[in-house]
């Protein structure tokens, strides 16, 4: 049974592991290893965990005491980060996660949800009402990386 709960600071260590990890074998087929050690290399980045935790709604999903997932909605409108472990995927955890942003973002009156999402996420955010408004190009340490940026209104 997997359960949902507020982050806390001592999660980062296990957060950036998970992050890394899912980086590295669940986008191999979107990205070049090039593109996937910039974007995984991100997770060491210790002041910006804590500031996420500190100032986004920013939940896990564990099971068994382990965390198995993660995702955060920053400004009640634009989610920020959605993980989930490679050895974790197509068990409901995603929607789990992203139910629970859903539901904060309107106790917070928010009209519409958007996140920049990874070729990879494109489908799960599509399956849940997202449309691409554009293509995104970043750039980290040298190496182009693409997402898109997706809507999804009156929800």
């Amino acid at each position: 049974m997997t359960s949902l709960r507020r982050a806390r600071l001592t999660d980062i260590p296990e957060l950036q592991a998970l992050y890394k990890s899912t980086i590295e074998h669940s986008c191999i087929n979107d990205y070049s290893p090039e593109q996937i050690k910039v974007w995984a290399a991100a997770a060491q980045n210790n002041e910006r965990w804590e500031k996420r935790i500190a100032s986004q709604f920013f939940i896990v999903a564990e099971s068994n005491g382990v965390i198995v997932g993660f995702s955060s909605l920053e400004n009640g409108s634009y989610i920020d980060m959605m993980y989930v472990h490679f050895k974790h995927l197509r068990k409901g955890i995603a929607n789990q996660l992203y139910k629970c942003l859903n539901e904060e973002a309107i106790r917070l009156g928010t009209k519409e949800l958007y996140s920049n999402v990874s070729k990879t996420a494109r489908p799960f955010f599509e399956l849940n009402g997202f449309s691409v408004v554009q293509e995104n190009w970043i750039e980290i340490d040298g190496v182009r990386i693409n997402n898109y940026k997706m809507i999804k209104q009156s929800f």
